[in-house]
């Protein structure tokens, strides 16, 4: 903006200059300064020749022809040293009787004020020829300066007035233009200050416009009505979040309590896995819409007892799918704060990720540490595992890395979601053997204290002392 705006502003002067130029050489016509008075003595002086008899006489040149005409009542006294003159025109009578009292005079302007009359001035000047010294003494009006003259002049101008000035006030415009671009703009401190402390989660923000530039205003404006629209659409999108999680959750229950008394096969299997993937997805909208993202309400929580009560839960499930579920902790307590239900819905979204991708075989663990200030929970299987390319891309929102498999591709990203809700973090790291293993990170509440004891659930003979 600083450098748009100084160029901008250069440019401007130069044009501003250039007309003031060209007003001062207008001006130097219309008082009759771009009359050159010098110019009709080197025009008598280019004139200037001898006759046959070696008299004074002048040759009518083009140019003395133009000066003939520009000046009507053209007059001349040329005298040289040995006092003869060649005379024309009606000389004024007050110079035509200067002779040779002026000999010693090279060059001089006459004629301002005689008593109280303004007299006709007169120019006299004294030349050197090739047949000796000559004293022209003409009229004071001269013609209409040549081109060549002309464009002295102009140059000189520029040189003299229109330069000084470009290059002062360039810097003036280098040195000021920053400053107040800056001193104006200040204003606009609170406006960036509050756009940078803009959250995506938090509803009813804007931008200040109180004391904003009337030029930066209307954008501002602008974008506090986006922001307004964007409230207005997060709403009406969380209100049918909500709507279509509570409309599905009867039937999703009517469908799984159908699908129990069925007799156990293969295929009542799977169904019961979709069903239970589509009831924890439900609850899982239901969950996230319900936090107050601007001041949630958090609880203290237990993440072992939180662990240890989604193996429990899942592990029936698990079990069906043809997995051991185990539950491993090296501490006794990892409290942090936050959404029971909430991060109950990430851990058994992760399990049941775990089921649905980890191959139908080996074992799927939630694990239960502390790291520093977070309390960890891993949720691992023994299946095929994410390559390291994919690893970001699972917690986008409807992304898929087979397209073929079955899912919404959203509950990774809902997953995501809650654990930011929550101040923490989650990724996908390597597994203590093969497979996937998500690691979640929490922002632990109080101290810990370590225990070597662990459980398992849901698989004989998993009990292990840690990792």
């Amino acid at each position: 903006m600083k450098r748009r705006l100084l160029w901008r502003l250069l440019a401007l002067q130069g044009a501003l200059l250039a007309v003031f130029g060209l007003l001062i050489v207008l001006a130097l016509y219309g008082s009759n300064v771009a009359k050159d008075a010098d110019n009709a003595v080197e025009i008598l002086q280019q004139a200037l020749t001898l006759d046959d008899r070696g008299r004074m006489t002048l040759r009518e040149t083009p140019d003395l022809a133009e000066l003939r005409r520009e000046i009507p009542t053209l007059w001349y006294v040329i005298r040289d040293r040995q006092g003869r003159e060649l005379r024309h025109g009606p000389i004024p009578p007050e110079f035509a009787s200067i002779g040779g009292a002026l000999d010693r005079v090279s060059q001089a302007r006459l004629g301002y004020l005689i008593d109280d009359d303004k007299a006709t001035g007169a120019r006299l000047k004294r030349i050197e020829t090739a047949y000796g010294s000559i004293q022209i003494l003409t009229t004071e009006e001269g013609r209409v300066m040549a081109p060549g003259r002309a464009s002295w002049l102009i140059v000189s101008v520029s040189a003299t007035v229109l330069l000084p000035l470009l290059v002062l006030m360039t810097l003036v415009t280098l040195i000021a233009t920053p400053k107040v671009v800056r001193w104006s703009l200040k204003s606009l401190e609170p406006v960036v200050e509050t756009a940078r402390k803009l959250d995506v989660e938090r509803r009813g923000a804007r931008l200040p416009e109180a004391d904003v530039p009337e030029e930066v205003l209307p954008l501002v404006s602008a974008v506090n009505d986006a922001l307004g629209r964007y409230d207005e659409g997060h709403e009406r999108r969380r209100r049918f979040l909500v709507d279509a999680a509570h409309e599905l959750r009867t039937p999703v229950a009517i469908l799984s309590a159908r699908l129990e008394s069925m007799p156990p096969s293969p295929e009542r299997a799977r169904l019961l896995q979709d069903v239970a993937r589509l009831s924890v997805l439900a609850e899982h909208l239901l969950n996230l819409q319900r936090l107050d993202r601007t001041n949630p309400n958090f609880q203290p929580i237990d993440l072992v007892e939180l662990g240890r009560q989604t193996a429990a839960n899942l592990a029936p499930l698990a079990i069906s799918a043809g997995y051991e579920l185990g539950f491993e902790t090296v501490v006794e307590t990892a409290g942090v704060a936050g959404d029971a239900l909430a991060l109950e819905r990430v851990l058994v979204n992760l399990v049941q990720n775990a089921i649905e991708h980890g191959g139908n075989r080996g074992a799927i663990t939630i694990f239960v540490a502390c790291d520093g200030g977070h309390g960890i929970v891993e949720v691992s299987d023994q299946g095929p595992g994410i390559r390291p390319e994919y690893r970001e891309k699972v917690f986008d929102r409807y992304y898929r890395v087979r397209e073929n498999r079955r899912g919404s591709g959203l509950g990774l990203n809902l997953v995501r979601d809650i654990v930011r809700l929550h101040r923490g973090s989650i990724d996908i790291v390597d597994a203590p053997q093969e497979g996937a293993c998500f690691r979640l990170a929490l922002p632990l509440s109080r101290p810990q204290h370590r225990d070597k004891n662990t459980d398992a659930v849901g698989a004989p003979n998993t009990t292990d002392d840690g990792r």
